[in-house]
């Protein structure tokens, strides 16, 4: 197998962790989106949309980064990060895809772009007025996501998915772009854990600032 990823993005972050756990044998390819490793045409050829991670297995491509998990954990299926249970599959898939629809875009990403992304990249000074959106909008959802972690282990229950892996990889930038996390006590507790699960420290790459 092989990954092609751009860390320190939480996608790349969050696939090259669970690979990590799971002991999977997986080439690591980086891509440098700085000197558009993701604008070849042999990359579009992979994925299309032009972005990152995508995995190579055997002939099979796949991208999207939580597709991409769950057909990693799918194929160690004794680890239970991919559950067989109908309704416990359906509460993973609802965290993934509040991930993807909330979390990412709204509640870290303007945050990573305005205190991160600009600082790498040359992109100017942040941003107050998007600054001020986008830790309202940290709020907004950390709010939920720490309600709900109350009384549980795992996003799931006392069990570890690949759900933790989706939504916590966001975490792994928090610190670099400032996010508002601070009173937020069970997504610290619940973040501490995650990262001390094998593998996680070593996908964790600090950014080039």
């Amino acid at each position: 197998m092989k990954l092609h990823v751009a860390p320190p993005s939480p996608r790349a972050i969050k696939v090259v962790a669970l690979k990590n756990n799971l002991g999977l044998d997986c080439e690591i390819r980086v891509l440098d989106f700085a000197r558009g490793d993701h604008t070849t045409p042999e990359y579009a050829a992979l994925n299309p949309n032009k972005l990152m991670p995508v995995l190579e297995d055997e002939g099979f491509v796949l991208w999207e980064s939580n597709a991409i998990l769950q057909y990693l954990a799918a194929k160690e299926p004794e680890c239970g990060l991919w559950p067989s249970d109908a309704k416990r599959q359906a509460d993973v898939l609802r965290w993934m895809s509040w991930e993807i629809a909330h979390w990412a875009p709204n509640g870290c990403s303007i945050l990573i772009k305005e205190n991160l992304l600009k600082r790498i990249f040359g992109g100017g000074e942040p941003d107050p007025a998007e600054i001020a959106r986008g830790q309202n909008e940290f709020h907004r959802f950390g709010g939920v996501l720490d309600g709900y972690l109350k009384g549980r282990k795992w996003l799931t229950g006392n069990d570890l998915t690949i759900a933790d892996y989706s939504v916590g990889a966001w975490m792994a930038v928090s610190q670099v772009a400032q996010y508002p996390v601070a009173k937020y006590t069970e997504i610290n507790r619940w973040y501490s854990a995650l990262s001390s699960q094998p593998g996680w420290k070593e996908a964790v790459v600090p950014p080039p600032l």
